[in-house]
């Protein structure tokens, strides 16, 4: 089978893709898409009425990633699956060797989030505090209300929250996740 090599198009500011839409900007067909559901965990797209598939922009990333995998770079599926699921460790051990939590805080939810994490933290809690202060609302409520649509919370700088402020926040960030 042979890819064009070419540049792929930029991912719009949406919240949801259809599935031809994420066809479009991955270059890699819908049923391939389908496909590679069965095979790669962590991509799940919402479905909705009829089993229609939504995707968010994570899962775009996912996607190219995994196309990046498997056509640029030669791995099978199985190998691009122990690929993936190393990066998720190595991301998931450097924001824990970040985040430095004490063992007796038993944060097994936070360490499971942790683990889901796959870029560098960014932001201010002292900012996010100010805002929260300022409107009478939590700091992950004002945080979250002052992004854009479909942007991601910054997470505070470890060296700035106590383990009860930074579990806070991480489950914030794990309630708009799954929420």
């Amino acid at each position: 089978m042979s890819v064009e090599s070419k540049a792929l198009p930029a991912i719009p500011a949406k919240r949801y893709f259809t599935i031809g839409e994420v066809s479009e900007l991955c270059g890699v067909k819908a049923y391939v898409l389908r496909y590679w559901e069965q095979e790669f965990t962590q991509l799940k797209p919402m479905k909705r009425r009829g089993n229609r598939r939504y995707y968010q922009h994570h899962e775009v990333l996912l996607i190219r990633r995994i196309r990046d995998l498997l056509y640029e770079q030669g791995f099978t599926i199985s190998g691009a699956r122990n690929q993936l699921t190393e990066a998720h460790a190595r991301a998931g051990a450097a924001l824990a060797e970040r985040v430095a939590l004490p063992p007796e805080e038993g944060l097994a939810a936070d360490e499971e989030l942790a683990e889901s994490a796959v870029g560098p933290a960014t932001g201010s809690s002292a900012a996010t505090a100010a805002i929260a202060s300022t409107k009478g609302r939590s700091a992950s409520a004002a945080s979250r209300a002052a992004l854009p649509q479909g942007a991601s919370p910054p997470l505070a700088s470890a060296t700035t929250l106590t383990p009860g402020e930074l579990r806070a926040e991480l489950l914030a960030i794990r309630a708009l996740l799954v929420g």
